[in-house]
């Protein structure tokens, strides 16, 4: 049996809490399957101890073993203190994509009667997001400066994994940037789009503005669909259309960093949503997005048992949710240790019957 390593990257207040139901899940003894954990202490405090060291050595960790899990985690405020870690993971590892998957939760009411899954696949570096700033003048004259930027090889990169995903899904490539405003900056991405829109031949391509991608959202919700997006118009693409759903905790957001060959390269699987301090001690936030975090994760791995233990994982959380078993924000009663405890049964038992079964 092949033994895996994820890089566990521990966090804040309830993200930590998440991560650690979601490891539950992930525990051996539940999925069979032999799988060990290398924990970094990503904590505010440990980061402001290490001056950010910790957040490097974790991105080595990952790129040796090329898979990480990784909780919510606190940025603060504060001019010159240790910024967030996720801009410093997503340079080291070199990841380019983000992609987050908005699904139907069985049971739970979505907005505009949206029934088939959509998935925002975005740039995750560059852009807006790494902008230089600055102001000049006083008064009513004092003039605001930024200057972004994106690379030809990070648009190919995610124009490429949105056609592979949308081919895999079944769905359609849709949306897009604003490139009739921008078409030098802009433009270089929706070149790579209809560059990718070639080579993927079989799968549907319809592109739009991002203003008419938001204007269309819901007319188009019948269908399964797949949008590319710069780094900061997918951020606000990945809030609205998790949010269709029911519960911005019901999707996992996966990182990945790619080979010369568009192969992932490295793999971390996170929660979309943050650290939730005023849940924190309660146990009642929902640890979903977390447990399909793992499940997601165990889907690069390319072993059997893997692919079957991500299945059971999947299968267990949403037909624990079929059955009720829901917390607090999908209207439902059941505390953050109660729904884990129960997806782990289902797991468990799904595992075990496959087993005897002779089932992969």
């Amino acid at each position: 049996m092949a033994e895996h390593k994820i890089v566990v990257l521990d966090g804040d207040q309830t993200g930590q809490e998440l991560l650690l139901e979601g490891l539950r899940v992930l525990d051996p003894s539940v999925i069979r399957m032999d799988l060990k954990f290398e924990h970094y202490d990503l904590t505010l405090e440990n980061r402001r101890a290490t001056k950010n060291q910790v957040v490097h050595d974790a991105a080595t960790a990952m790129k040796k073993h090329g898979f990480g899990i990784k909780a919510a985690t606190i940025t603060p405020d504060i001019a010159g203190d240790v910024g967030s870690p996720n801009a410093i993971l997503r340079e080291e590892i070199d990841g380019t994509v983000i992609v987050r998957t908005g699904r139907r939760l069985p049971g739970v009411m979505t907005v505009g009667g949206v029934s088939a899954p959509m998935s925002v696949v975005r740039m995750a570096v560059d852009d807006a997001y790494g902008a230089k700033e600055w102001r000049e003048g006083t008064g009513y004259d004092e003039i605001a400066y930024r200057t972004e930027h994106i690379n030809r090889g990070t648009c190919r990169m995610v124009a490429e994994f949105a056609f592979q995903h949308a081919q895999k899904m079944n769905a359609k490539v849709f949306g897009g940037p604003k490139y009739t405003v921008s078409p030098v900056y802009e433009g270089m991405f929706k070149e790579e789009m209809d560059a990718a829109s070639k080579k993927f031949g079989a799968v549907r391509y319809e592109p739009q503005l991002i203003d008419a991608t938001y204007a269309l959202l819901l007319a188009r919700a019948s269908e399964p669909l797949v949008i590319p997006a710069l780094n900061r118009d997918g951020d606000c693409l990945s809030d609205l259309v998790l949010a269709f759903y029911g519960s911005i905790a019901g999707s996992e957001s996966i990182l990945l960093s790619f080979d010369e060959n568009f192969e992932p390269k490295v793999v971390m699987a996170e929660a979309p949503h943050g650290t939730a301090p005023a849940l924190q001690g309660k146990n009642i936030a929902n640890p979903l997005a977390m447990i399909l975090a793992g499940a997601s994760l165990l889907s690069f791995l390319k072993d059997p048992a893997a692919t079957r233990a991500s299945r059971a994982i999947y299968e267990a959380a949403f037909e624990a949710i079929n059955d009720g078993v829901r917390t607090a924000d999908l209207m439902g009663h059941a505390t953050t240790t109660e729904f884990t405890d129960n997806v782990i049964h289902r797991v468990r038992n799904k595992v075990e019957v496959w087993e005897a079964m002779g089932q992969s």
